[in-house]
C-alpha cells in the first residue's frame, strides 16, 4: 500500500504546475545550450534553426539590431569559414510566464575576446518547439570603470 501511495504522489508531482514549470526551464536550458554549441562549432543550420521566423538579434554594437534574415546575412560568411564563436554560461536564470509557452532568460557568459557578457532574451513555444525570438547580447562594464567607458565611447561616436 505504501508503495502505491508514493507512486500516485510522485505521478502528481509530475503533473502539478511547478513540475511542469521546472520541466519548461529545462527544455529551455536545452535550447540555449544547443544555441551557444551549434555557434562555437559554426553549424550554421542548426544554430538559425533555434530562432523564430521574426526572431531579432541585438549585438554588442549600437548598430546590430538584425531580424532574423539580417542575422543570417551576418552569420553565414562567419560559419562558412569555419568561424564560430564560443560563450561559455556560467550562470542562467529562466522566468517562465503564466501561459507556460512564453519566458525571459538572462544568462552570464564568458568568451575570449569579450570577456564576460550577458545574454538576455526572450523564447516562445512554437509547432516546432522552444525557439529564440528575441536574443541581446551585451558586454557587462563594472560600475567602476562605467563612466570612464561610456566617455570613450562618446569620444568614439564624436571621431564617425
Amino acid at each position: 500500500m505504501i508503495n502505491k501511495c508514493i507512486y500516485l504522489a510522485l505521478m502528481l508531482m509530475s503533473f502539478s504546475p511547478v513540475a511542469q514549470s521546472e520541466n519548461k526551464a529545462q527544455e529551455i536550458a536545452k535550447v540555449l545550450d544547443i544555441f551557444h554549441q551549434a555557434a562555437a562549432q559554426a553549424n550554421a543550420q542548426e544554430y538559425l534553426n533555434l530562432l523564430a521566423d521574426d526572431a531579432i538579434f541585438l549585438g554588442t554594437d549600437a548598430s546590430e539590431r538584425w531580424n532574423k534574415k539580417q542575422f543570417t546575412a551576418f552569420v553565414l560568411p562567419h560559419f562558412d569559414k569555419g568561424n564560430g564563436w564560443l560563450y561559455v554560461v556560467k550562470e542562467r536564470n529562466i522566468s517562465l510566464l503564466e501561459s507556460n509557452t512564453t519566458a525571459f532568460f538572462d544568462e552570464t557568459l564568458e568568451n575570449d575576446n569579450y570577456g564576460r557578457c550577458r545574454g538576455s532574451g526572450v523564447v516562445i513555444m512554437t509547432d516546432e518547439g522552444w525557439k529564440i525570438s528575441q536574443y541581446s547580447l551585451s558586454v557587462m562594464v563594472p560600475n567602476d570603470i562605467a563612466k570612464k567607458v561610456v566617455g570613450e565611447i562618446k569620444s568614439y561616436e564624436k571621431k564617425i
